[in-house]
């Protein structure tokens, strides 16, 4: 008798690799104010992303205290996250301080809403 433990060769699925800080921008720039036509990292809405293994959290604030799409944008940043693959836990956090004003909108955002003169 062979004392010797058998292996199975059974193919193991390779890891998902783990996700970046870049994977989670891209992520947020496909969300949008509805009432604003670009994105909310070129609008200078989101503060802070802190990765922790598979969960995100992400800090941001919007335009107005009264905004009223806040949830609604907070639940699409939300679900962007949570469609990669390797994110098990999402967190958004809407801030106020510092409070938001067009000095934030990047360069880009800037001039997609004609907001540079020529």
């Amino acid at each position: 008798m062979n004392n010797r433990h058998s292996t199975t060769t059974e193919t193991a699925k390779a890891p998902e690799p783990a996700v970046t800080e870049q994977d989670i921008w891209n992520q947020l720039r496909q969300c949008y104010d509805p009432e604003i036509p670009l994105n909310i990292v070129d609008l200078g809405l989101v503060y802070d992303v802190v990765m922790d293994g598979s969960k995100i959290d992400v800090r941001m604030t919007l335009t107005s205290p009264g905004c009223h799409l806040g949830g609604q944008i907070a639940g699409d940043v939300q679900s962007k996250i949570l469609a990669l693959e390797q994110v098990e836990e999402a967190n958004v956090q809407l801030v106020w301080d510092p409070p938001w004003h067009q000095s934030m909108i990047s360069a880009e955002g800037r001039k997609k809403l004609g907001l540079d003169a020529p």
